[in-house]
C-alpha cells in the first residue's frame, strides 16, 4: 500500500480528539453553516463530545470520517473535511469541508486539504468516486472543487430551504479513471 502525507505547505490533517470540542462546539451552532448541514438547533458540548469519542471508529464501520484542518504555524484547528455515506459496495464517498473562520478562507487552506483527502480517497479507501452536493449560489464551493475535475451531475431544484427560500442544490462528482 502507497503511504500517505496528511501535510501540506500550509495546512495538515488529523482526525478529531478531545482538544478540538470548542472549535467543533463553534462551527456546528454557527447558524450559517446550518443550512448545507440541515441543522435546524445547537448542538450540545455534551453530544459533541459523545460524537468526538465515537470519531475512533473506522470509516468501514461509522461510513463517515471527520478531518480536522490545522494550520502549520499556528498549529490551531482552522476548519474540517468530512467523508460521509461511504458505500464500499458501491465504491463511493462524500465529502464536504468548511473554513470556520472568514478571515481564514481564500488563502488556499480548503484546496490544500482537498488535495489531500482526494489522495487518500483514491490511494487508500479506493473508492471509484467522490461526491458533493454545493447550492448553486456557493460560486466559492464550486470553483474550489471544479478545480479539481469535479463535474456538475445534475441540479436538484428548490432543494434546501433557506429561510423563507428554496434554493438549488447541485451535485458534482469525481470519478477516478484509472482504478
Amino acid at each position: 500500500m502507497e503511504s500517505i502525507n496528511f501535510k501540506g505547505e500550509q495546512v495538515f490533517l488529523r482526525l478529531l480528539e478531545p482538544t478540538d470540542l470548542p472549535v467543533l462546539h463553534q462551527v456546528e451552532n454557527n447558524p450559517e453553516f446550518w443550512t448545507i448541514s440541515q441543522t435546524v438547533q445547537p448542538f450540545t458540548q455534551y453530544t459533541l463530545s459523545q460524537y468526538i469519542a465515537q470519531a475512533h471508529q473506522d470509516i468501514y464501520e461509522s461510513k463517515q470520517q471527520r478531518w480536522v484542518i490545522c494550520n502549520h504555524l499556528s498549529q490551531c484547528a482552522i476548519g474540517f473535511i468530512d467523508l460521509f455515506d461511504f458505500d464500499v459496495r458501491n465504491s463511493r464517498v462524500g465529502m464536504g469541508i468548511v473554513i470556520a473562520k472568514k478571515e481564514n478562507r481564500n488563502q488556499g487552506y480548503a484546496t490544500e486539504a482537498l488535495r489531500i483527502l482526494i489522495d487518500y480517497c483514491k490511494k487508500h479507501l479506493y473508492v471509484r468516486q467522490i461526491f458533493v452536493n454545493i447550492l448553486t449560489d456557493n460560486t466559492a464551493s464550486i470553483q474550489l472543487f471544479s478545480k479539481f475535475g469535479f463535474e456538475l451531475a445534475g441540479v436538484k431544484k428548490q432543494w434546501i430551504r433557506q429561510g423563507m427560500q428554496f434554493k438549488d442544490e447541485a451535485l458534482y462528482q469525481l470519478i477516478f479513471k484509472d482504478l
